[in-house]
């Protein structure tokens, strides 16, 4: 009897441990799964609600130029020396073409220029009566152009030598000036030195008119959204010194601001 209920005690013992780790199970599939699923939206909540607020503050952007001025001095000049005649004899012209170039070389070469750094053309002739299109009669059959062309790094040299052209003035040669067909050319070559600096300048220039605006703004500069740079260009400075060059590029920025 004693056995039995011990027996029978035991056994709802056992029964009522098993039913609890039921319970308990049941419990746990329940609540658990529920908890984690909470636990995600409010994290994903958190998540969105940061990426929306990052988003807001990159929308915040302010867009500045940079821009960077150079003066330089050309270093190179194409220097047309143009004489002109007119006549009825082809040869007597020819002889005044040779004599002239050769006096005008002879110039040249008597003030420091190398054979490298002229060239004789070729003379060009016109016949006055064959384009006569308007009818009149023209007082002589022909028209002849002579080029000498001077092509040198020695800018101030070449310059000095224009202001000498008196010289071959004193000798009977007329030296042609403002023909618009033969300009003296002056080039600045060398950009591509130049270049990093000015760059880095416009970059520098733009940054600072950014964080005044972002200052005046009570606001804080970030990172750059977009950069592109504009191109460079070479101009005379003046009508009058056309030898000195005024370089310019500007760089466009687009910076992020932060509260």
């Amino acid at each position: 009897m004693v056995t039995d209920e011990k027996g029978k005690g035991k056994g709802c013992v056992e029964k009522f441990s098993t039913e609890e780790k039921e319970g308990a199970y049941r419990i746990a599939c329940t609540w658990v799964p529920a908890l984690l699923i909470g636990i995600g939206l409010m994290l994903l909540g958190i998540f969105i609600r940061n990426g929306f607020g990052k988003i807001s503050s990159n929308s915040r952007v302010v867009t500045v130029r940079g821009l960077s001025e150079r003066e330089v001095m050309a270093n190179k000049v194409t220097w047309p020396i143009v004489s002109k005649f007119v006549g009825n004899d082809l040869t007597s012209l020819y002889a005044q073409v040779q004599s002239t170039d050769s006096a005008i070389v002879k110039f040249l070469k008597a003030n420091g220029l190398s054979d490298k750094e002229y060239s004789v053309n070729a003379p060009k002739v016109q016949d006055m009566q064959a384009d006569n299109y308007g009818g009149n009669q023209a007082p002589y059959r022909y028209n002849v152009t002579a080029v000498v062309v001077v092509t040198s790094s020695q800018v101030e040299k070449v310059n000095a030598l224009m202001n000498k052209q008196t010289e071959l003035m004193s000798q009977g040669i007329a030296v042609v000036a403002g023909d618009y067909n033969y300009q003296t050319l002056y080039e600045f070559t060398d950009l591509n030195k130049i270049k990093p600096d000015m760059v880095a300048d416009a970059t520098k220039n733009a940054r600072l008119a950014a964080d005044k605006f972002a200052q005046d703004s009570k606001s804080k500069l970030g990172k750059i959204k977009s950069a592109s740079q504009g191109q460079f260009s070479i101009e005379d400075r003046d009508q009058y010194t056309p030898y000195i060059k005024n370089v310019r590029v500007v760089s466009t920025i687009e910076y992020y601001l932060k509260d």
